[in-house]
């Protein structure tokens, strides 16, 4: 079974935007966040799978954090089944190590084992070493519902 377009649309809507998915159940529909909080994107050096979490071949260099993207249209854009980054996400710069990120996830917290609600590989590895700073310009990092 598969979704529909437009359903597949409302729910990155949903899920990105924290915009309400009309005509489902009641009249009001599933209803977004009454505070729509942020989104953490992570850096990963293998592939995290479908049955992993936000610590799942995790980068861990010196001063390595996850950044954190409002759940808005000032951090996501959502165009037909499609969602990209809006503005630059910018990691914390390398102070130390080194490792290769190949993919990335967008989860649900900002440390510890949070889940992973979307996940992908870079377009290019990242190597990352003392004085890198990883970063992705808007519409960088993209994803689909389908």
């Amino acid at each position: 079974m598969s979704k529909g377009n437009t359903w597949e649309t409302e729910l990155l809507q949903l899920v990105f935007n924290n915009t309400d998915a009309a005509l489902i159940g009641d009249a009001t529909g599933l209803r977004g966040s009454s505070t729509a909080g942020s989104l953490y994107v992570s850096l990963h050096t293998g592939d995290p799978g479908e049955a992993g979490n936000q610590t799942t071949s995790e980068c861990a260099y010196g001063s390595y954090a996850r950044v954190a993207v409002a759940r808005s249209g000032a951090g996501w854009t959502v165009s037909s089944n499609t969602v990209t980054n809006a503005a630059l996400i910018q990691f914390p710069q390398c102070s130390s190590g080194s490792e290769t990120a190949t993919h990335f996830a967008i989860g649900t917290a900002s440390t510890s084992t949070g889940k992973i609600l979307y996940k992908g590989a870079l377009s290019a590895s990242l190597a990352i070493s003392s004085g890198i700073q990883p970063q992705f310009g808007a519409g960088e990092l993209d994803g689909s519902e389908d």
